[in-house]
């Protein structure tokens, strides 16, 4: 079955190769400006009115909408995305004449590997069908620390077909935009070698497989309303990370406790995380009929079966245990691109509600590697109703005067949960990101991060009490798990991503057992 389903996603790779691809990643479709300025095609100096006009849209006619940057709902939400893919400073390329670029600087320059095959990729965003794809993976090992010495690697591939409704059935009003997304992973984790609480490898899991990542229909009402309905996840919408310079800030790390959301959410509730998809719905209001505050309210199936490898294209609601039920306020504060006007800044606070029954935390002690003997006498129970929030902050800290394309940003956030049934009930990220690392390198990145997760103190005290009694032989109480990266972002072409990066982690596992483990890691991705 798992062979079918490859073949499959390799079969729709190749769709998407032929038809030539709008871009590789996620907040790039259609979110942000312009990284550097680019060479035009003609030679010509690009006036500010030029200027204005070529970052109201990318290449390929795809807008950007300023909202997104904060607050917004991505095309494809996938990790490591690169800068600027839905708008550039750079003209308008010439069409290409065929398969192959026109020549070796569009070829470099172009949104994608396959750049534009004899227009088709213009011609079918002319006619509002936009196509993505990108292969991504990650390599980790440890050569020192942790449990034993490893070394493992994990890909992805991804299509995503975005629809705009009234480009493509040629009405006269606004119909809103259909996303399709479909994704297939391989490969394997270092987490459990570690072992980790949190993946070192963000790409990892979610069940090795092919699957359905979004199939949704989203609609701009006016200024002040947005929704979406379908088979959508949680982390593209709440506690999900702002967009500098067209890029999820938080994917600049590799740690699956920074990027694509702070992690204990996803431990501690029925959050949706990628690449999973599950039925539901979300309205967002805007008072001020801008990005500059947003009320928004959300409802997904909890489905704790969906990660399964069987499970990648479920549509129902067969095996759901309730329903997540969050709500985000924000407020946004920024230029019209992060290239002038006010340094952007965003702040955004909310919480949820899980209506899910399940056990409390003595009941959940395998997350930190304890057997299960060790709860035979604890005080397992059930609980009806999670609950938890998050507060999460972040600002472009300076913008470069010689060149605004270059410039700085940091994000931090704090995440609770219930404390009878988290996991994690105290978890915090924080990392800045520098763009424009050497004068002939404007695109490049250095990035540093943290994440620190404490351990439900009910679970510690527990096997302390086990270890008093003399019961707790070849037990360790979890106390907490941190970790920290620094990586470099190298961009040779608009299309390619080269990261490598170090990972430190402190007390893996969350207990005192093995040694602090170092990690030499490397992201690539390359956009179709």
């Amino acid at each position: 079955m798992r062979g079918k389903w490859q073949k499959a996603g390799a079969a729709a790779i190749g769709i998407a190769l032929m038809l030539g691809s709008r871009a590789a990643s996620a907040q790039g479709a259609s979110s942000g400006p312009s990284v550097a300025v680019q060479e035009t095609t003609s030679g010509a100096e690009i006036t500010p009115e030029q200027r204005q006009e070529l970052l109201k849209a990318g290449h390929y006619g795809v807008p950007a909408r300023d909202e997104q940057r904060a607050f917004g709902s991505v095309p494809l939400p996938i990790p490591g995305d690169v800068f600027s893919r839905g708008a550039s400073e750079q003209k308008t390329p010439e069409r290409q004449k065929g398969l192959f670029p026109n020549s070796w600087h569009d070829f470099v320059n172009q949104d994608g590997f396959f750049g534009d095959p004899w227009g088709a990729r213009t011609w079918l965003a002319d006619h509002g069908v936009t196509v993505g794809g990108r292969y991504f993976q990650d390599t980790a090992g440890n050569p020192f620390g942790g449990k034993s010495r490893a070394v493992r690697y994990a890909d992805e591939e991804a299509l995503s077909l975005d629809f705009d409704l009234k480009k493509l059935t040629g009405v006269a009003f606004n119909a809103g935009t259909l996303h399709f997304l479909t994704l297939a992973r391989q490969g394997a984790g270092l987490g459990n070698t570690l072992p980790a609480i949190d993946s070192p490898m963000e790409i990892y899991g979610a069940g090795e497989t092919m699957r359905l990542g979004r199939l949704s229909w989203e609609m701009h009402w006016n200024n002040y309303v947005h929704t979406e309905v379908g088979e959508i996840n949680t982390e593209n919408d709440f506690e999900q990370s702002s967009t500098y310079w067209g890029a999820n800030l938080y994917c600049q790390f590799q740690n699956n406790g920074i990027c694509g959301m702070p992690q204990s959410i996803a431990m501690n509730s029925g959050y949706g995380f990628y690449p999973t998809a599950h039925p539901g719905a979300w309205i967002k209001l805007y008072p001020a009929g801008n990005d500059h505050y947003l009320v928004q309210f959300g409802a997904y199936s909890v489905d704790p079966t969906i990660t399964g490898v069987r499970n990648g294209w479920k549509m129902n609601l067969h095996g759901a245990t309730g329903t997540y039920l969050p709500f985000q306020l924000g407020w946004h504060q920024g230029g019209t691109d992060d290239y002038s006007g006010p340094l952007q800044t965003n702040v955004k606070i909310g919480g949820y509600w899980d209506t899910s029954e399940v056990k409390n935390v003595y009941g959940q002690m395998g997350t930190y590697y304890i057997p299960a003997s060790a709860a035979q006498d604890a005080p397992v129970s059930k609980v009806r109703g999670r609950f938890g929030g998050w507060f999460q902050f972040d600002r472009m800290l300076q913008r470069d005067g010689a060149d605004p394309h270059r410039g700085t940003a940091f994000f931090a956030s704090f995440t609770w949960g219930d404390p009878r049934t988290a996991i994690a009930p105290y978890f915090v990220t924080a990392g800045i990101t520098r763009k424009g690392t050497f004068a002939s390198r404007p695109n490049d990145t250095i990035s540093f991060g943290m994440k620190a997760l404490w351990a439900n103190p009910k679970v510690t005290h527990w096997i302390e009490h086990l270890q008093h009694t003399g019961r707790g032989a070849g037990l360790y109480a979890p106390h907490s798990e941190e970790a920290i990266e620094l990586n470099y972002g190298y961009w040779p072409t608009r299309w390619l991503l080269l990261r490598p990066g170090l990972q430190y982690l402190w007390n893996p596992g969350a207990v005192k057992r093995y040694k602090d483990a170092m990690l030499i890691d490397l992201e690539s991705a390359i956009s179709f």
